[in-house]
C-alpha cells in the first residue's frame, strides 16, 4: 500500500518520495492482500505473519490495558531478482488534510503507536525471491491513556533516482490499530461555525448560503460525523436544508476536518440562523458501526434584502413628502378664506 505524502523536516523535504496509502480504517488502497511496491527490479511486498492471532489478517487490530504487553511478526517478501535491505520502523498514524490516514516518516517523533512498538532490528536483508518474518513488539506504558491509536509496521527503501540523483524513499507498510482499554469516550465538537450570504438583484427573489465550520475530535476514540446543515430564519420560518453530506473520514482523537455546505435558494429573512447537527459514528474492531448522540451547534448571521430596503424607504419618503405637500396646501387653503365678523347688536331705549 502506498502512503500519501507525509509532512516532513526540511531536510526530507528535498527528498521526492513515493509512499503507502491507507484506506479508511486499515484496509489497502489497493485492495485485500499484501500490501506492494514495485520499480523496475525493485519489487517487495508485506503481510501479517499467522500464528495465534490468525493467518490471512489485513492488518493488526489489538486491544490491550495499560502495561500490557503482545509480541507479533511482519513477513517480508522480495519479488525482485535482485537483494533487498530495507529500514523496518513504527510510527505514528494521522489523518490528512484530503482525508486519508497516513503514517508518519521515520525522522518524525511518534508518542502513540511509533513509541510503543519496537521491531527486532531496525533493518532486514531478503534475498531475491525470498521471505523473511519479522519478529516486533507492543509494550504499553502503565499510564497510557484509554483510547483508540492508529500506527503501522513500516518498511523502507532509499535509491538516488536515475532521472537527477536526489533520494527516492520508497515505503510499504501494514497499519496497527490499538484500543487501550480503560473509560472510552467518543466526542465531537464544533468549531468556527460561520453562515455566509450572497443576496440577488431581484428583490423577491432568493440567494445563495454558504455555511463552513470544523469539526475536531475531542474525545478519546476514532469516529466518523455523520453531518446535517440547514438555514432558518426568524421564528424557524423559511427553512432550507442541504443535500446529503459525505460523512466525515474516521477523525483520529484530536483531529479536524473543515467542512463547507452551500446552501442555495436562502431567503433573505433580515437574520438567519444557521444549524449544524453531527452524529458520531463509532466503529469497533469487528467493522460494527455505533451511533451516538447528536452534537447541535448554531450561529446567526444577517441576510438583508437591500434593494428591497431601498424601495421601501423610497416609498416612505414619498408618502412623507406627501402628507407635508398636503399639509401645507391645506394651510393654505385655510389662509385664503375670508373672515366675517358677526354683526353688532345695538340696544334701543325703547328695549329697556
Amino acid at each position: 500500500m502506498h502512503l500519501p505524502k507525509p509532512r516532513t523536516t526540511a531536510a526530507v523535504l528535498a527528498q521526492a518520495t513515493v509512499v503507502v496509502l491507507l484506506a479508511a480504517f486499515g484496509f489497502l488502497a489497493v485492495g485485500a492482500g499484501p500490501a506492494a511496491a514495485a520499480d523496475g527490479d525493485v519489487s517487495w511486498a508485506v503481510r501479517t505473519a499467522s500464528n495465534n492471532f490468525g493467518s490471512g489478517r489485513q492488518n493488526y487490530t489489538y486491544t490491550l490495558n495499560p502495561g500490557g504487553q503482545l509480541k507479533d511478526a511482519l513477513v517480508v517478501v522480495n519479488h525482485g531478482a535482485t537483494p533487498l535491505n530495507l529500514a523496518v520502523y513504527a510510527a505514528d498514524g494521522f489523518t490528512t488534510k484530503e482525508g486519508q490516514l497516513d503514517l508518519v516518516t521515520q525522522d518524525a517523533k511518534s508518542t502513540g503507536i511509533g513509541a510503543w512498538v519496537h521491531t527486532d532490528r531496525p533493518d532486514v536483508t531478503v534475498g531475491p525471491g525470498q521471505s523473511v518474518e519479522v519478529p516486533f513488539q507492543l509494550t504499553l506504558p502503565d499510564n497510557a491513556a484509554p483510547g483508540d491509536y492508529l500506527g503501522g509496521v513500516v518498511t523502507s527503501l532509499t535509491q538516488a533516482s536515475k532521472a537527477d540523483g536526489t533520494n527516492v524513499a520508497r515505503r510499504v507498510g501494514i497499519r496497527i490499530r490499538l484500543r487501550v482499554g480503560g473509560a472510552l469516550k467518543p466526542s465531537l465538537s464544533v468549531e468556527d461555525l460561520q453562515v455566509r450570504y450572497s443576496g440577488t438583484p431581484n428583490p423577491f427573489g432568493k440567494g445563495d448560503a454558504a455555511v463552513t465550520y470544523t469539526i475536531r475530535n475531542t474525545g478519546n476514540a476514532i469516529v466518523t460525523a455523520r453531518q446535517a446543515v440547514s438555514i432558518s430564519g426568524p421564528f424557524g420560518g423559511l427553512n432550507v436544508r442541504a443535500g446529503q453530506i459525505e460523512d466525515s473520514p474516521p477523525l483520529l482523537p484530536g483531529d479536524t476536518w473543515k467542512v463547507s455546505v452551500p446552501l442555495p435558494g436562502v431567503a433573505p429573512a433580515v437574520k438567519l440562523t444557521g444549524t449544524v447537527t453531527l452524529v458520531p459514528l463509532l466503529t469497533d474492531a469487528s467493522g460494527s458501526i455505533a451511533p451516538l448522540a447528536t452534537v447541535e451547534a448554531t450561529t446567526h448571521a444577517w441576510a438583508l434584502p437591500w434593494l428591497l430596503l431601498l424601495l421601501l424607504a423610497v416609498l416612505s419618503g414619498l408618502l412623507v413628502v406627501t402628507a407635508l405637500v398636503s399639509r401645507r396646501w391645506r394651510a393654505k387653503l385655510r389662509e385664503n378664506v375670508p373672515i366675517h365678523k358677526p354683526a353688532e347688536h345695538s340696544v334701543s331705549p325703547l328695549d329697556v
